[in-house]
Order: C-alpha cells, then sequence, then structure tokens
C-alpha cells in the first residue's frame, strides 16, 4: 500500500510520480531541486514543481472529467526537430539522456539536459531540436481526458 501525505497545492502529476517511487513512506511538499532521505535507502529528488509551465504561463485548471493518465518514452534521433505542436492537457517531462532546445511559437527557448525535468505547455504552440549526436529520450507524463489526443501538429 503507498501512502503519501502533501502540502496544499501538489498536483496530481506530483502524487503520481510520488506513489510510484515511496512505499510506507510520508512526505511533504518541498522545493524543486531538493533531496530528502525518508530512512533507509529510499531518497526523493524533486526535479521540478510549480503551477506553471517552462515559459512561465500559468497552468490550466484540471478538468471536471475523469483523468486520464498517459506515460510515453519518446526518442528524439540525433540533428532532428519535432513539428511545430501544442498539446491540450497538462503534461511534464524528465529527460532521461541527451539533449533538447524547446523553442516556442513567442521564440522563447528552454535547454534541457539530461537529469532535468520540464513542465510543458499547454495551448501554446512549440517544438523541440536535437542538436547532439545521440539521441535524446524523454519520459513525458500527460493528464488529459479519454479521447483527448495527448498532442495536436500544426499544419503549415
Amino acid at each position: 500500500m503507498f501512502f503519501v501525505k502533501y502540502g496544499k497545492g501538489c498536483g496530481l502529476f506530483g502524487v503520481f510520480l510520488l506513489a510510484g517511487l515511496l512505499t510506507g513512506c510520508q512526505t511533504t511538499q518541498r522545493n524543486a531541486g531538493q533531496t530528502h532521505d525518508h530512512g533507509g535507502s529510499v531518497e526523493v529528488e524533486i526535479l521540478v514543481q510549480s503551477g506553471h509551465s517552462w515559459d512561465g504561463a500559468q497552468l490550466p485548471p484540471y478538468s471536471k472529467e475523469a483523468p486520464h493518465i498517459s506515460i510515453l518514452k519518446i526518442t528524439i534521433p540525433p540533428h532532428s526537430e519535432l513539428p511545430w505542436h501544442n498539446h491540450p492537457c497538462i503534461n511534464a517531462g524528465y529527460l532521461i539522456s541527451g539533449e533538447l532546445i524547446v523553442t516556442s511559437e513567442s521564440g522563447q527557448t528552454r535547454r534541457l539536459r539530461a537529469g532535468e525535468g520540464l513542465i510543458e505547455m499547454v495551448h501554446t504552440w512549440h517544438y523541440g531540436r536535437n542538436d547532439r549526436d545521440v539521441p535524446a529520450e524523454i519520459v513525458v507524463v500527460y493528464v488529459g481526458v479519454e479521447g483527448q489526443p495527448l498532442s495536436i501538429v500544426r499544419e503549415d
């Protein structure tokens, strides 16, 4: 049985993530980047935590419909880029390996390196590119509703 105790304002992504990591352990909300020893060999490091996407935009409220969670591992080949796209649902990713540069339609950029987390933009056009000689692997957790697409590709 999993027991996770959170402070006010913690989102479903944080509960989902820690519930999968902790067994029989209580924790409270912490600042991003902190590492906490919960006794024994279990250690929790919050990679990213916010009510805003990486560009500073406020995340939209959750749907009133039942949540439908998807976890994807996406591999972006060396020297390639994703098409312009947006996400109709809240999502966050963790870059396992490689490096990605994410660019918004407004021109803002964010460089994501292996071991870093990112809260993605919602309803905002953007794309990612891998300029390195190795694949970039990212695990992304999407919190949407059944039947809702995870991404919408822009048709230019």
